[in-house]
């Protein structure tokens, strides 16, 4: 069943809008389900519409799957990824490096609370009042 005149020219105008990048209702990708939408018709409807089929398949060889924003879009999701997984490794790396240098600290700390002990406890028989006359004082 042929399409009405109204419907065929909403075809037209929507595959026009397409191939010259200034879609009004779609992302701009030249495909048969976005010539459906961008003319507001149902997709049965444009494979009803033979003569506007034929002609949208002479303009699109090969339809095209993404627009040039979605390229960009992905080039631009996959720079972001790489940087977020170089990110986490150097993130990863540091957090060893803190680790090691949290247990290094640990140690030094007791060994040194045990350093304080036993340096307390040598100095406790050895510390003797110095007399009130001597030869340092005049």
């Amino acid at each position: 069943m042929p399409v009405s005149a109204a419907t065929e020219a909403k075809l037209r105008e929507a595959m026009d809008r397409l191939l010259a990048g200034e879609p009004l209702h779609t992302d701009g990708a030249l495909t048969k389900e976005n010539l459906a939408r961008e003319a507001k018709v149902s997709h049965a409807t444009v494979h009803r519409a033979e003569a506007i089929v034929a002609e949208w398949n002479a303009k699109v060889a090969r339809p095209v799957r993404r627009t040039p924003g979605e390229v960009q879009r992905d080039e631009t999701i996959a720079e972001l990824r790489k940087r977020l997984r170089e990110t986490v490794a150097k993130n990863s790396e540091l957090q060893n490096k803190l680790d090691a240098l949290a247990t290094v600290t640990a140690n030094l700390y007791f060994e040194n609370v045990e350093l304080k002990k036993k340096q307390a406890g040598r100095g406790q028989g050895r510390l003797a009042a110095l007399p009130a006359t001597g030869p340092w004082k005049e």
